[in-house]
C-alpha cells in the first residue's frame, strides 16, 4: 500500500528531525563522537601537597579536569603516570562525588579536598579487573578538589586525611 504524498512528506520531514537531533547530540563535546571534533585540550598547574602545618610534603604536576567532559574522561585515555604526576578534578562546589576506575590500566591514589584544600578522604585504589567488582567498585567522597596520583605516592610522600592540598589560582575552576 503506497502512502497519499502529504503522508510521505510529513515521514520525511520527521526522519529528517530525527537524524539532526542524533547528529548534534553525537557530535556535542559531550557526546560519545565528541572527542573527534572537541579533543582534550587540559590546563597544566602544579599543585603542592602540605601537612597541616603548611610544611610542603612534594608538588605534584597536573592536568585539569575542570569540564564535565574532561572530569567523565579523566585519566582513561593515559597509559601511566610518574611519582609527581597527576590529574586535578576541579567540581564547580563542593560535595559528595564518586569515582571509577573506568578503563584504567595503573592503580591510583585518589585524594579528597574540601573548597579550603584540606584533605577529607585518601583511596588506594587498584587496577581494574584483578577481581570481578573491581571495574564497578566506586570510590566516594566529599570535596570540591579531587587529585589522582600514582598508587602509592600519598603515603610515599606522607599525605593523609586533614594535610591540605595547595590549589593555584589558575586551577580553580
Amino acid at each position: 500500500m503506497e502512502l497519499p504524498d502529504r503522508d510521505r512528506l510529513v515521514t520525511l520531514v520527521a526522519v529528517g528531525v530525527i537524524v539532526l537531533v542524533v547528529g548534534f547530540w553525537a557530535l556535542h563535546p559531550t557526546g560519545p563522537l565528541g572527542g573527534l571534533l572537541h579533543p582534550l585540550d587540559y590546563e597544566e598547574a602544579t599543585v603542592t601537597l602540605a601537612d597541616e602545618n603548611g610544611t610542603e610534603l612534594a608538588t605534584v604536576d597536573v592536568r585539569v579536569a575542570d569540564s564535565q567532559r574532561e572530569r567523565y574522561v579523566g585519566l582513561s585515555k593515559t597509559d601511566s603516570l610518574a611519582d609527581g604526576e597527576g590529574m586535578l578534578f576541579v567540581f564547580p562546589d563542593s560535595g559528595r562525588h564518586e569515582f571509577v576506575m573506568r578503563d584504567m590500566d595503573f592503580p591510583l591514589d585518589i585524594v579528597f579536598a574540601a573548597p579550603n584544600g584540606t584533605i577529607t578522604t585518601i583511596h588506594h585504589a587498584p587496577v581494574p579487573g584483578q577481581t570481578p567488582d573491581d571495574d564497578l567498585r566506586r570510590y566516594p567522597g566529599t570535596g570540591q578538589y579531587v587529585l589522582e596520583v600514582p598508587r602509592g605516592y600519598a603515603n610515599a610522600t606522607g599525605v593523609g586525611v586533614g594535610d591540605r592540598l595547595v590549589v593555584p589560582k589558575n586551577a580553580t575552576g
